[in-house]
């Protein structure tokens, strides 16, 4: 499945717009309206009005993703986020892909560390079909042992395309291999082939009941339905899904880190030398993930940003290098990557890059970085509440990670408060030398062959 953005991108100035079901004033963040109900079985139901256009989009939240697998049993969440679509109860294989697309609308899912989400975008007059279809594999996945060998051949072949064969693959995964102590994000989502190749219809089984029930999922509903109707059909296609007991929780405790991490690697399929620094930061949707995520914005983000001026433009170390703030439920890293140019090495890169960073602890930062950084933020925000799908999603995710799924209306307010100083000050505690993991990645020399005889000049 192919992975759309599901996180709001960071949140300019005064915009003034008006998109159906949100409203947007001078220098005012978007609202959306929405009601918020549980039903007897403990589905959360958010459901927002937009009737500009005769569409509307659902977005479903399982509290599920790679965090809630444990060692020998990885890669089950995203194996599921294939199962799903193989048909259930009343649906045949493959037949969600096709009553969808054939009645106007579009459809798909994801998983991450952090949950698996799906989605459908249909004209306002299949909510029915819409809501029986998500209901139905909720209710009564068809899980059988074709199936299953199945999709695992299907992860088998993503893995191959998406990881082993794509430079730098490897590296994305050693990462969090090497930075992370505790295994729930520690490991890929795409896990194990041999986990997976181990597993048991049972074990598939097990996994369902215990993750794919309505008290541990939110489904929103954004786009051109009445509200009281809109409910009511849900009730009827998913209220008699029984509920199952709540799944453990996950322990996501990280103990901090004392010590420089550092592994070089050799990868045959890459032909630049590449250079990711990551630092251990605190979960998402916290004062000081908010000012990290306005550091990474300060260091990285446009032509004016501190790395593409000195390292990129000046020194002309790196085509371009990145910074961002991770914004997982748990323990996440603050994320510098970038190629090395021909002919420049990595350890200059990289000791550029330590020295724009303590240019930024040093201070000062100037007014116009942390005012590019809530305009850009604000600008991104109000174009992701543009789209229905990007609503419902959200309001889904907030309901699902936070349990508030009026943070949709608040995110953004968080940003006018962050300072210079909150940004130098998140740089010192956590930018440290003994905070950070490096991975070098190489690219690996060609294998020597043996010329032939022409190629010495023999005949």
């Amino acid at each position: 499945m192919k992975r759309p953005l599901t996180r709001g991108a960071l949140w300019t100035g005064c915009i003034v717009a008006l998109v159906a079901g949100v409203t947007i004033g001078a220098a005012t963040p978007p609202k959306v309206q929405f009601t918020d109900t549980r039903l007897k079985n403990g589905l959360r139901v958010l459901i927002s009005e937009d009737h500009t256009a005769p569409v509307f989009s659902i977005g479903i939240v399982y509290n599920v993703g790679s965090r809630n697998e444990r060692k020998g049993r990885t890669g089950f969440a995203h194996l599921f986020e294939h199962m799903m679509f193989k048909g259930s109860q009343n649906v045949g294989s493959g037949e969600h892909f096709t009553l969808v697309y054939n009645n106007g609308g579009d459809m798909n899912g994801g998983t991450s560390q952090d949950s698996t989400m799906y989605y459908e975008m249909m004209p306002a007059n299949q909510l029915d079909l819409a809501l029986f279809l998500e209901a139905d594999r909720m209710r009564a996945l068809d899980i059988n042992k074709a199936n299953l060998d199945n999709q695992i051949g299907t992860v088998s072949e993503e893995r191959k395309q998406g990881v082993d064969n794509q430079p730098y693959g490897r590296t994305r995964e050693l990462v969090p291999e090497l930075a992370y102590t505790n295994f729930a994000y520690k490991h890929s989502v795409i896990g194990s082939l041999d986990d997976l190749r181990a597993a048991t219809v049972d074990d598939v089984a097990a996994f369902f009941r215990t993750y794919y029930a309505p008290n541990n999922a939110a489904l929103a509903i954004v786009g051109d339905v009445r509200t009281a109707d809109c409910l009511a059909k849900v009730r009827q296609y998913f209220e008699s899904i029984p509920q199952q007991a709540p799944p453990p929780e996950v322990d996501m405790t990280e103990p901090a880190q004392t010590a420089e991490k550092r592994q070089t690697i050799d990868d045959p399929l890459a032909k630049l030398t590449r250079l990711d620094v990551v630092y251990h930061i605190p979960q998402g949707l916290t004062a000081d993930s908010d000012a990290l995520s306005m550091l990474g914005s300060v260091l990285s983000s446009g032509r004016s940003s501190r790395f593409y001026d000195n390292i990129v433009r000046l020194k002309q170390l790196s085509q371009s290098v990145s910074a961002y703030a991770g914004q997982n439920r748990g323990p996440s890293l603050f994320r510098v990557g970038g190629t090395v140019m021909p002919g420049k090495s990595v350890a200059d890169l990289e000791k550029a890059i330590y020295e724009e960073i303590e240019k930024v602890k040093g201070g000062p930062i100037e007014a116009w970085e942390i005012e590019k950084t809530r305009n850009a933020a604000l600008r991104g925000f109000v174009g992701t509440m543009t789209s229905s799908l990007s609503r419902a999603i959200s309001l889904s995710q907030y309901a699902v990670f936070y349990n508030d799924p009026g943070l949709i209306n608040t995110r953004y307010q968080r940003l006018s408060s962050i300072t210079a100083a909150d940004v130098q000050r998140v740089a010192k505690q956590y930018l440290t030398p003994e905070n950070r993991t490096v991975v070098i990645t190489n690219p690996k020399p060609p294998a020597p062959t043996n010329p032939t005889a022409e190629q010495k000049g023999g005949r």
